[in-house]
C-alpha cells in the first residue's frame, strides 16, 4: 500500500486548544453503556505518587490536577494503594498524628492511604456488559466515590488496573449530583431519584 504524506495548514493567531467541557459528548443516561464514562487507563496515564512522600505534596498534587485520587506505588514502581481527597481531608491524619505522634507536616502518603490488600475492583468483562446505572447502583451500595476497574494481563497473567469510575465524572455528564447518604434497593429506585432531582 502507498502512504501519501497529508497536507498542512498554518496556524492562524485565533488559533484556540480545546478543552475536555467542549469536546463533544454523546447524551448520557443510566442506561448508556457504563464503558462511556470509563476513565480508560490504558489510553490516559494514571496521576500517581510514592508511598513514601509527604501527604502535604499529595494534596498539592489533587489540587494541581484538579483530582480527587492519586494512585500509589512504591519506589519499585508496584501498585500498592489509593489515596483519596477524603483520606487527606478526613478523619485518617488525625487519627494518625493521635497514634503516632507525628505532626500532620510529617504525614507521609502511606500512613493513611487504603493499601492495595484492602480494595476490590470491578472486573472489565462485566463492565462491558454494564450500563451506567449499574455503576451507580455499585458506587452507592458500597458507599463510594471511585471503583477500580481490572483486566488479567494474557502475558504475566497478572490483574492489572485498567478503569475507574468516578462518581463526579458520572454526575457531570449526567447533569446531576450524586449524593449516597442512602442506598436505593433498586435499579428503578435510582433511576427514580435522578429523573426527579432538581
Amino acid at each position: 500500500m502507498d502512504y501519501h504524506a497529508l497536507p498542512g495548514i498554518s496556524l492562524p493567531a485565533s488559533t484556540d486548544l480545546i478543552h475536555v467541557e467542549q469536546r463533544p459528548q454523546r447524551p448520557l443516561s443510566l442506561k448508556s453503556p457504563a464503558i462511556e464514562v470509563l476513565t480508560d487507563l490504558r489510553i490516559i496515564d494514571p496521576i500517581s505518587i510514592h508511598d513514601d512522600a509527604a501527604l502535604e505534596e499529595a494534596h498539592a498534587r489533587m489540587v494541581n490536577h484538579g483530582i480527587r485520587l492519586l494512585f500509589v506505588s512504591n519506589n519499585a514502581g508496584a501498585f500498592t494503594g489509593l489515596l483519596t481527597a477524603s483520606d487527606v481531608l478526613g478523619e485518617r491524619p488525625l487519627r494518625c498524628m493521635q497514634g503516632s505522634g507525628k505532626q500532620r507536616k510529617e504525614l507521609l502518603v502511606a500512613d493513611v492511604m487504603t493499601p492495595r490488600n484492602q480494595l476490590e475492583a470491578l472486573n472489565m468483562g462485566d463492565v462491558l456488559h454494564a450500563s451506567v446505572g449499574h455503576i451507580v447502583a455499585t458506587l452507592k451500595e458500597q458507599g463510594r466515590q471511585h471503583a477500580l476497574v481490572v483486566e488479567r494481563n494474557s502475558s504475566s497473567g497478572h490483574l492489572e488496573v485498567c478503569g475507574l469510575f468516578s462518581t463526579s465524572t458520572i454526575a457531570r455528564r449526567l447533569g446531576i449530583s450524586l449524593n449516597f447518604l442512602r442506598v436505593p434497593r433498586a435499579f428503578s429506585e435510582i433511576e427514580h431519584a435522578l429523573l426527579h432531582e432538581s
